[in-house]
């Protein structure tokens, strides 16, 4: 009888670590996440500084950006693929897919800050 308490305790133990253990990878992984409203925030200050943003417009916003990589590097990626000697990404694949997916002046607008970031960059790190 007693060897059966034992053995039931040693198994709760071994049950409680095995939940604590996944407590911390759920919290790592949330952590990890990675969140777009800081720099969300930011752009917001620039072109509006007296603008607030509510939490709830905050992660539509979030969403709607994330939705927008996927499609952009889903089709980028496309791209690369037809070129059979071609395996890396280039800024032309990512303006490719820009117009592709990007309605005309959007599409514009999109492709010059693009460009104006990735000179600002090149500058920068030079």
């Amino acid at each position: 009888m007693k060897s059966k308490k034992k053995t039931q305790e040693k198994s709760f133990k071994k049950a409680d670590r095995k939940k604590t253990e996944r407590q911390k990878t759920i919290k790592k992984m949330k952590k990890e996440e990675e969140n777009l409203s800081l720099y969300i925030h930011r752009v917001l200050k620039q072109v509006h500084p007296e603008i607030r943003i509510s939490k709830q417009a905050m992660n539509i916003m979030d969403d709607f950006l994330r939705d927008m990589f996927e499609k952009l590097t889903n089709e980028a990626s496309l791209l690369v693929k037809r070129h059979v000697k071609q395996t890396t990404l280039l800024s032309r694949d990512i303006q490719t897919a820009t117009r592709l997916i990007l309605p005309g002046e959007l599409a514009k607008h999109a492709i010059s800050e693009g460009t104006k970031a990735v000179a600002k960059y090149l500058t920068n790190t030079n």
